[in-house]
C-alpha cells in the first residue's frame, strides 16, 4: 500500500505505511496530528461505531432532539453530537502525547465515507 492523503472541506485523513511509528494521519484545514497504527486503527473503528449509532438512534428522537453519544479506546476517545442525521465529531487522544480536535457537521459525513475507504 502506498502513501495516501484523503482531503475534504473541513476534514484531512492520511496513513503512510512506511513510517515506524505515526502512520495516521487526522486533521482538518487549521489543525492535524499523527496517529500510531493502532490509534488510527481505533479513530476508524469508533468513528464509524459512533455514525452506526446516531443512525440507529434517528427513529428513537423528535426531529428537533440532539443527542450526544461517547466511545473510547485505551488510546483515544470520540464524541458524536448533533441530530442523528447531522453530527460534530470530538476527539481526545488519551496518551501519553495528549491532543484534541473536532470536525464540524459539514465535514462528518465526507470524513465518514473516507474512512470507510481506509483499510490499514
Amino acid at each position: 500500500m502506498d502513501r495516501i492523503l484523503k482531503k475534504g472541506e473541513g476534514w484531512r485523513l492520511g496513513w503512510n505505511p512506511y513510517e515506524t511509528q505515526y502512520k495516521g494521519l487526522v486533521g482538518t484545514d487549521n489543525w492535524a496530528f499523527e496517529l500510531t497504527e493502532s490509534e488510527f486503527v481505533d479513530f476508524c473503528r469508533l468513528l464509524l461505531q459512533l455514525a452506526k449509532t446516531m443512525a440507529e438512534m434517528k427513529n428513537e428522537l423528535m426531529d428537533e432532539e440532539r443527542i450526544a453519544c461517547e466511545a473510547e479506546s485505551d488510546t483515544l476517545w470520540l464524541e458524536a453530537e448533533g441530530y442523528p442525521d447531522n453530527f460534530s465529531i470530538r476527539l481526545i487522544l488519551q496518551t501519553s502525547r495528549r491532543a484534541e480536535g473536532n470536525w464540524s457537521e459539514n465535514a462528518v459525513k465526507e470524513l465518514i465515507t473516507a474512512v470507510k475507504t481506509f483499510s490499514p
